[in-house]
């Protein structure tokens, strides 16, 4: 029985760790082929040793999303190889500080807008003309809770996830009538490097796995997933749709 994925092109961001490795091997696992972004060559090597393992394939980028002009180059070279991408899974993500805002200096709130939202928007820009190209184009973009329960001591990170959401879903509006389906993920507290560093005190074996949340992320990138617009709620295993303004 062939892979429900087969020759699809999948590019996942912070694919080296955490929900983005796990997620680039479910992928890869159904028959796709991983454009696999990072900032760490040697990770990236690690998991396309375990892709091959499991007789899947990738292509490695090194890449700090932070360089709005490598992503550009990135859609390009993927435009001049592939012809076009049929899966984007917007996972990279920094913290950022855990302190009151009046603490916070610009730097440390500037990087975690660059990677957290600037960036995905440069994704879009430079990806659409490949996901256009498929017929049936899937992006996910991964999410918090924080953007919702905006918490004290999270404002870069909660305010940059906020943000996204909204760029999301009007990306989701304005390619509603067109092959591609756009959605958001909120896994919530999952066993991760980041949510360690967040929370140092917290028992990881309480949590769940990057590899159970990717087995829900899987499905929203398949030609099969029709909605568009919507949030899919990993803690409460279900889809979310956005009110409507009044």
């Amino acid at each position: 029985m062939p892979a429900s994925l087969s020759n699809r092109i999948a590019l996942v961001t912070g694919a080296s760790r955490g929900i983005g490795y796990a997620t680039a091997r479910a992928l890869a696992a159904q028959g796709a082929h991983i454009i696999a972004v990072a900032r760490t060559q040697g990770a990236l090597e690690e998991l396309d040793d375990e892709i091959r393992k499991g007789g899947g394939s990738a292509t490695l980028v090194p890449l700090s999303l932070t360089d709005t002009d490598g992503i550009a180059r990135l859609g390009a070279a993927l435009h001049e190889r592939h012809g076009r991408i049929d899966i984007l899974v917007g996972n990279a993500g920094v913290a950022g500080p855990s302190s009151p805002l009046g603490h916070i200096e610009l730097k440390p709130w500037n990087d975690v807008i660059a990677v957290n939202l600037t960036a995905n928007f440069q994704l879009i820009r430079c990806l659409e003309p490949l996901l256009r190209k498929s017929d049936a184009g899937r992006a996910v973009f991964i999410t918090a809770g924080s953007a919702n329960k905006a918490p004290g001591y999270r404002g870069p990170y909660a305010a940059s996830k906020a943000a996204l959401e909204t760029l999301v879903r009007v990306w989701a509006a304005e390619t509603a009538s067109t092959p591609i389906r756009v959605n958001l993920f909120s896994p919530g507290p999952i066993r991760t490097r980041m949510r360690a560093t967040v929370f140092p005190g917290e028992d990881p074996m309480t949590l769940d796995t990057p590899e159970q949340v990717a087995e829900f992320i899987v499905p929203m990138c398949t030609p099969d997933w029709t909605d568009t617009g919507k949030l899919y709620d990993y803690q409460a295993r279900r889809l979310m749709s956005f009110r409507a303004p009044e």
